[in-house]
């Protein structure tokens, strides 16, 4: 696992700009940017296991930088426009928050390419790039639907935003599917990367009765809580089960490397655009399952018949015959938002403002 590197920003951008090789004459300068270190175990691993794939790829024709521990924001705008500067030929920013600092630089510089990862914003040069997280949180609560004792689902989100939200509402949507009289409790880290923060919600949750955990934060934090409280857990973005060999069920796994190196290969060939190739939508790419941008790693820790229908859940996802967000759904106060035979798309998903039924309280103002 890559050491954590401790540093501040300002030696990060001036001293920590980490480039893989010396770039040849005819060499892909390429840039990262990522919001913590790829020592997350998470969210960022996964992203750093991208870039490896992509030097592994190309060798010496592609050279790689990347910059870490990057807040969300100005800093942010500063570190993607000196990439640039650098000439690097194509950027990828890998968090939300980047959204708008990552639009602002490609303005700046038209001749770039920026690729953003989980945003909506998107100009000539500026692509987006996304994976359909909530697939594999359908397949989380139809296996916690059938864990669960106590009834009670624990979930520690990062910011109330629309990818989030979808994500909770997914895991209702399978949670009900096997088991409706099981429900989710949201706690709001308000922080994407914090493991004390995301620890002290998971006590919180095992307090109140919970007896499976899920998140969308991206430490292990959660998961070690779990292995100590003697509950179950589901591992984000990376397979987390060396941290808690008895409690995680199974991973959803963000596989960004294919989709990295097929978009390097668009700009080394010519044909890089913001809306070309599968599963695009308005210039975004957003696969799933299908795709192989999410994988599942292996289910352990549960019986042969709820693996069973873990794996069913899966083939349905990925073949179609499960529509996670097909009518009649119902929000938790009771109101319908759309009726039976019509499904919510794309549009819809990212403007979801509301909890479905089976997930309790309220969405922070």
């Amino acid at each position: 696992m890559i050491k954590k590197i401790m540093t501040t920003l300002a030696t990060l951008i001036t001293a920590s700009v980490m480039s893989a090789g010396v770039a040849s004459a005819e060499a892909t300068k390429v840039g990262f940017v990522y919001l913590t270190t790829p020592g997350d175990h998470g969210w960022t691993y996964a992203h750093e296991l991208g870039r490896q794939m992509v030097e592994e790829k190309f060798g010496d024709d592609v050279v790689t930088t990347y910059v870490e521990n990057v807040p969300e924001g100005p800093d942010a705008t500063r570190v993607i426009r000196e990439l640039a500067q650098q000439g690097n030929e194509i950027i990828f920013t890998t968090s939300f928050g980047y959204m708008d600092p990552t639009l602002k630089v490609s303005k700046e510089f038209p001749n770039v390419k920026f690729e953003h990862m989980t945003g909506y914003k998107r100009t000539p040069n500026m692509a987006t790039g996304n994976i359909r997280f909530y697939e594999g949180r359908y397949v989380q609560g139809v296996v916690a639907g059938l864990m669960t004792k106590t009834n009670k689902i624990g979930y520690i989100g990062a910011y109330p935003i629309s990818e989030v939200i979808m994500g909770i509402n997914a895991f209702a949507q399978g949670l009900r599917s096997v088991n409706p009289d099981a429900s989710i409790s949201v706690i709001w880290a308000n922080t994407w990367y914090d493991p004390v923060k995301e620890a002290d919600a998971a006590k919180v949750h095992i307090a109140e009765g919970a007896d499976v955990l899920a998140q969308h934060t991206d430490s292990p934090a959660m998961l070690q809580i779990a292995e100590k409280n003697g509950v179950y857990g589901f591992g984000q973005s990376t397979d987390n089960h060396e941290f808690a060999p008895k409690a995680q069920l199974f991973a959803a796994i963000n596989n960004w490397g294919p989709y990295y190196v097929s978009r390097i290969e668009a700009l080394r060939d010519g044909t890089w655009s913001t809306g070309e190739g599968p599963d695009h939508w308005a210039g975004n790419t957003w696969g799933g399952l299908d795709a192989d941008m999410l994988v599942l790693s292996e289910y352990k820790n549960m019986p042969a018949d709820v693996k069973a229908k873990a794996e069913a859940a899966e083939a349905g996802i990925r073949n179609g015959s499960i529509k996670i967000f097909a009518g009649p759904l119902v929000d938790n106060t009771g109101k319908q938002v759309i009726p039976a035979g019509e499904e919510l798309d794309d549009g819809a998903l990212w403007g979801m403002n509301y909890y479905l039924q089976g997930v309790n309280g309220k969405i922070p103002g």
